[in-house]
């Protein structure tokens, strides 16, 4: 009875360790961005920087994480993946976690150059499944990159907000041909502050 108890315990501590906090105000105080609750990326998984004074940041870099939100928090998490992105979104509800902080670097692009001056945000799902991009997902995510857009002066267009297989040397293929780049520069254009 005494070791179900303990293991109940644990059980419930490692969940809760798990549960990310709903409350702005405690994601405001550790957050680039009011709406996020902040999820944090292992160290070993992210360059330490100071920029924008270290680096410019010039680009929003749109992927799909071809995993779970829960998987892909945990691989963010996983020091020995040596991946992270600054942001995660959410399909069913626009969720977004910050992993990263903007000053840091993630290492999301798979080029150097681009991982320095770039914000990356992850969504939720397959490239060939796009019922994963749901309103929810695209309103929430133009909010996020219309904000990122305003606070370093990057143009809201297809030449500075790119998907990963823009990048130069990239293999992958996000967001694929089912995202809808019409409808998301539209929004993020509709939700400036400028």
């Amino acid at each position: 009875m005494h070791r179900r108890r303990i293991l109940q315990g644990a059980a419930a501590t490692a969940a809760a360790a798990l549960i990310p906090t709903s409350t702005h105000a405690a994601a405001a105080s550790t957050t680039d961005y009011s709406l996020a609750t902040w999820t944090p990326a292992s160290t070993s998984n992210y360059t330490t920087s100071t920029r924008p004074s270290a680096y410019p940041v010039d680009y929003v870099i749109i992927h799909v994480t071809q995993e779970t939100f829960a998987d892909t928090i945990g691989i963010f998490q996983n020091s020995a993946k040596q991946v992270s992105a600054h942001y995660v979104v959410r399909s069913a509800d626009g969720y977004i976690a910050q992993c990263v902080r903007e000053k840091n670097i993630a290492w999301h692009a798979g080029n150097w150059d681009y991982n320095t001056r770039s914000i990356g945000i992850e969504h939720e799902g397959w490239v060939d499944q796009p019922e994963y991009f749901t309103n929810a997902m695209y309103e929430q995510s133009a909010l996020l990159t219309a904000s990122i857009c305003d606070r370093y002066g990057i143009p809201k267009d297809r030449a500075h907000i790119l998907g990963h297989a823009q990048v130069p040397g990239s293999t992958h293929t996000d967001p694929g041909s089912e995202w809808d780049w019409v409808r998301y520069i539209r929004l993020v254009n509709l939700y400036s502050a400028g």
